[in-house]
């Protein structure tokens, strides 16, 4: 485990998306140096946008981009379950349905760890979907079930006491597991389900309201943080890492809070505070998929647009796939690295900052503004698919590298 002592100011500055650029943007200055494990070739980087942007006009040629988050994968298969859903809320209160949406959201991305190439969701449409779609599907029908609630009449919530309570038999018939279609870390997910409930106990002020506690309460707290009428990105984000906290593993804590997507760099350094560099993957895309339930609830988010890229295997493999990230010892690629290591450090950060300059070009060449097609929108136009569909061609739809993860970072 790492500790660090840091000022309050410090610690604000560390949860907050300008760090995640401003620490990558030095990895990056770096690289271009020669100093890392990556050789940077950004003359490859124009053919690589120029992917990105037919993949965008492909999938939207009206250019109507949704921010990339878990409420596309829902609708898999042109099904529109989410409107389905928003059904069964009708005669709820703006309130009371996002916070039903935000209890959704949140416990599908935290299942949506991988989940081997043999498993497969059989929907009740009749359909049968695989990888990320196929757990989004699969949470929102345990959701609409009532899996994740301990009252009967009320089964379109998620509260600690039904995550608490949840059982590897349960969990595993949920996801039509068994011998013919098995499933990697169904004990993971447990797990991690039973961490949540524990953690939205202990974490009250952002959970509780009377004796219940549920994700969907984080919609109150954000709506007593308001600027100016609106929710700024970063509170967005902040209430995550806050009230979340407890749910990581122990390996790095300030101020009592684990932020589990936080490292020293370079690795062996001492830690403080000018060798932290963080990602806050996991949290910035719950940032991004929290955008629909809180407009829901009547709170339009502000800085949108301050969010950084996700520096997880689709984005980073893309740059790899496309020649832009070359290792400079091709040792690496056969090694199984940890997050922590200097490797994949830097693999990330050269992952968010090139993000943003593939952005930067299609923009330029679609001659919209960033307001008018942000980063989160190339993510779903974008990066993250054109990711999928080299690693589809060049490995299966396997990552680059080898990564030995806990499922708590990508």
């Amino acid at each position: 485990m790492t500790k660090v002592s840091l000022s309050d100011l410090q610690f604000e500055e560390l949860c907050s998306t300008d760090f995640v650029r401003s620490r990558s943007r030095r990895i990056y200055d770096l690289a271009l140096t020669g100093g890392t494990q990556f050789r940077v070739d950004l003359a490859k980087l124009p053919a690589c946008a120029a992917f990105v942007r037919d993949l965008i006009l492909k999938n939207y040629p009206d250019l109507k981009v949704p921010f990339h988050s878990r409420w596309e994968h829902f609708n898999v298969g042109g099904v529109d379950r989410v409107a389905s859903l928003e059904k069964r809320l009708v005669g709820r209160s703006p309130r009371e349905r996002a916070a039903a949406l935000v209890d959704l959201v949140l416990v599908s991305v935290l299942l949506d760890a991988g989940a081997g190439p043999d498993w497969s969701y059989r929907a009740r449409d009749g359909q049968s979907y695989t990888r990320s779609e196929g757990l989004a599907v699969a949470s929102l029908e345990m959701f609409e079930g009532g899996l994740f609630s301990s009252d009967s009449k009320d089964p379109l919530r998620v509260d600690a006491h039904a995550l608490r309570s949840l059982t590897v038999p349960a969990m595993s018939a949920a996801f039509q597991v068994s011998a013919s279609n098995p499933m990697t870390g169904v004990e993971g997910r447990i797990g991690l389900m039973q961490k949540l409930g524990d953690c939205l106990e202990k974490r009250g002020e952002f959970f509780t309201r009377g004796t219940l506690s549920r994700p969907g309460h984080l919609v109150d707290w954000y709506a007593a943080r308001l600027d100016e009428g609106k929710l700024p990105a970063q509170t967005l984000l902040r209430g995550l890492l806050w009230g979340l906290g407890d749910m990581w593993p122990e390996r790095f804590v300030v101020k009592g809070c684990r932020l589990g997507d936080a490292w020293i760099y370079p690795q062996g350094a001492s830690p403080e505070f000018s060798n932290i560099v963080a990602f806050h993957k996991l949290s910035q895309w719950l940032s991004y998929s929290m955008i629909y339930p809180l407009e829901a609830a009547g709170l339009a988010v502000s800085g949108v647009t301050q969010f950084t890229g996700l520096p997880e295997y689709r984005n980073g493999g893309l740059f790899t796939d496309m020649g832009v990230l070359v290792p400079r010892n091709a040792s690496d690629i056969a090694k199984t690295h940890s997050p922590n290591e200097n490797f994949l450090i830097e693999w990330r950060a050269l992952t968010v900052c090139l993000l943003d300059e593939v952005a930067d070009l299609i923009r330029k060449d679609l001659k919209l503004s960033s307001e008018e097609l942000p980063l989160g929108k190339v993510l779903q136009g974008g990066t993250w698919l054109a990711g999928r569909e080299t690693a589809a061609r060049l490995r299966a739809g396997q990552p680059p590298y080898k990564i030995q993860s806990d499922g708590t970072v990508f």
